[in-house]
């Protein structure tokens, strides 16, 4: 991992802990493999504790770690650092997803509920006014009861999502194209294609993985289908709405935004979403930082508590999901 991530999620529990369930160097941190001391450690090495900025296990770097049988990532996706030779090689592997789904979920539920609220609008047009208004004349219908929310993508956090929906009066549509209409019925919600999803919710939140295929998923088009003061939450990925297109219906005022992940990751300073009313935008904050950090590593230590038991790992990664998932 990176040495910077190690301060951060390696803290004095989280030390004690791994020395007391592993033999490791805790002053031993790489993000390459090339320096002689982590050259030596990888020749020795059983299991890979794992973070942000490891460097990629390719067959090169795996002939060099004869001993290497797992890899426990504290953090989500491992598309970054696994490579094909990592499968071919038959690594076990442990990802620390499930618990970073958590703070996404909850922030996408905070983002549903102040959007049917219309909180964004009603703060400014308060801030501005500073008077009495007949906030239901002005908003007909705002608030969270009966609304249609549409979740796009049946993900470990589209999941948690729906679990965290499901008590309060809402109708929850599911587009997903691996989930069958049983399946989306056992988690709460209605199974549709993409088009009515977009074209019938209050609420649409994305929550499906980068590939190829969800490039621009949400296109000009599936955004001209959504209804007037709609609000799109995107805490995926940038590429999945075609930002260009949403950026022209926002300035416009039509839609509303909750948008914690754009591409570039960084806007240009000159975009209009930094001041756009109707535009709740973070930097990439809802999955795990600061102290949501600690549920992650605590995940994956419990992975390596089981590996050093023989037990199989509860969060294990199969090299067959990774064609459609994060």
């Amino acid at each position: 991992m990176d040495p910077s991530v190690a301060g951060r999620i390696l803290d004095a529990e989280a030390r004690v802990r791994l020395s007391a369930l592993a033999e490791v160097d805790l002053e031993l941190i790489a993000d390459d493999f090339d320096s002689p001391e982590a050259a030596a450690a990888l020749a020795e090495a059983e299991v890979l504790f794992t973070c942000w900025g490891s460097a990629r296990l390719d067959a090169a770097v795996l002939a060099r770690a004869p001993r290497l049988r797992a890899v426990v990532h504290a953090a989500g996706s491992v598309k970054h650092h696994l490579t094909d030779a990592a499968w071919e090689r038959g690594l076990i592997v442990s990802s620390g997803a499930a618990a970073n789904a958590l703070p996404v979920a909850e922030y996408t539920v905070a983002a549903v509920l102040f959007a049917n609220k219309r909180v964004l609008r009603i703060r400014d047009a308060y801030r501005a006014e500073r008077r009495l208004v007949d906030w239901d004349a002005r908003f007909p219908g705002f608030g969270n009861y009966r609304r249609t929310i549409g979740i796009v993508g049946a993900s470990r956090i589209g999941r948690r999502v729906l679990e965290l929906l499901r008590p309060f009066d809402f109708e929850l549509l599911l587009h997903d194209p691996y989930v069958t209409a049983d399946q989306a019925e056992a988690l709460g919600a209605r199974s549709v294609d993409l088009d009515e999803l977009v074209r019938d919710s209050d609420v649409v939140t994305v929550h499906a993985p980068e590939l190829e295929s969800t490039r621009n998923l949400l296109d000009r088009r599936r955004l001209a289908l959504m209804r007037d003061g709609a609000t799109l939450i995107n805490t995926a990925r940038g590429s999945l709405v075609d930002q260009d297109a949403l950026t022209e219906e926002l300035v416009a005022g039509r839609l509303d935004a909750v948008i914690d992940v754009t591409e570039p990751d960084v806007l240009p300073a000159a975009s209009p979403l930094y001041d756009l009313p109707n535009v709740l935008l973070t930097p990439h904050i809802a999955g795990s930082l600061g102290g949501e950090l600690r549920r992650v590593v605590a995940l994956a230590l419990d992975e390596l508590d089981r590996y050093t038991r023989g037990i199989p790992f509860a969060h294990a990664v199969e090299p067959a999901t990774l064609t459609h998932s994060a």
